[in-house]
């Protein structure tokens, strides 16, 4: 049988169609994906030849069950650090896709950027951090698993070099971990309520560069289309929910928006 998939339009043709759906739009949620943080050189973890490809991720059983797990979890992590470092100063400076989601937010129709990235980069472009919603946590700062005091990563560092032991709390003595949600950890469920609300809110929700796999998260598109949204998707592969959209861009997030800030100049409009 034939695909019922429609053909996905490229940013040039997408983006003046992009520029009418944001125009009418009065609540916009944006949801974003690995794609929106791998030109910035966060690599993509779950692609292949990723990280986790070569080395298997740790579970939060075994992380909370074992030491060597912890020191494990913490050697990679501060392995990995360079790249988070590198990308947060990219953002700030040179980022497409950063600049266009900023862009957007500071038209003051966005409500909500919900996220399953947990590499702070919203937050370094300059969207205020009450507005990003993180599903999967946030990489940049650790907490005790036990009591939630916050502990800062270069403190940490100097302590995992110096002695080579996984930290623990300064405050009650507990394991300490990145902020993050791992394999086998729940979803933290004050983010995903606050979340949903603003899926069913939204009348625009825009997901970038996401493969909408992962689920609970890749279920907010198609719950804010079936509950009366327009759905955009701008991906550079196709995904599963692309016939459900309105609009199914196949291309780079920052072209597509740069399309969308030339119509916005042309018309000389507030979309």
């Amino acid at each position: 049988m034939a695909s019922r998939l429609p053909k996905s339009l490229s940013p040039a043709d997408g983006g003046a169609r992009l520029a009418q759906l944001i125009g009418a739009a009065d609540r916009i949620v944006v949801f974003t994906g690995a794609g929106v943080s791998t030109d910035c050189g966060i690599p993509d973890f779950r692609s292949p030849g990723g990280q986790w490809s070569n080395n298997m991720p740790i579970s939060f059983q075994d992380f909370v069950a074992s030491a060597d797990a912890r020191r494990e979890a913490w050697r990679r992590k501060f392995a990995m650090q360079p790249f988070f470092d590198a990308a947060t100063a990219t953002t700030v400076h040179e980022s497409p896709a950063h600049a266009a989601i900023r862009a957007l937010n500071d038209t003051g129709r966005v409500s909500a950027i919900i996220t399953q990235n947990i590499d702070n980069l919203h937050q370094a472009s300059g969207i205020p951090a009450e507005r990003v919603i993180e599903l999967h946590g946030n990489g940049s700062y650790a907490t005790c698993l036990d009591c939630s005091e916050r502990h800062e990563l270069d403190d940490i560092r100097r302590a995992f070099e110096e002695t080579g032991d996984p930290p623990a709390c300064s405050a009650c003595g507990g394991i300490v971990k990145t902020a993050t949600v791992s394999f086998g950890q729940p979803m933290p469920r004050a983010q995903m309520r606050r979340a949903l609300g603003e899926t069913l809110a939204s009348d625009l929700f825009i997901a970038l560069g996401s493969s909408l796999v992962v689920m609970p998260a890749a279920e907010l598109p198609a719950i804010a289309k079936q509950n009366g949204a327009a759905l955009v998707i701008v991906n550079n592969e196709a995904t599963g929910l692309d016939a459900l959209a309105d609009l199914a861009i196949r291309g780079d997030i920052g072209e597509t928006f740069a399309c969308w800030m030339q119509s916005r100049a042309d018309r000389g409009a507030n979309i």
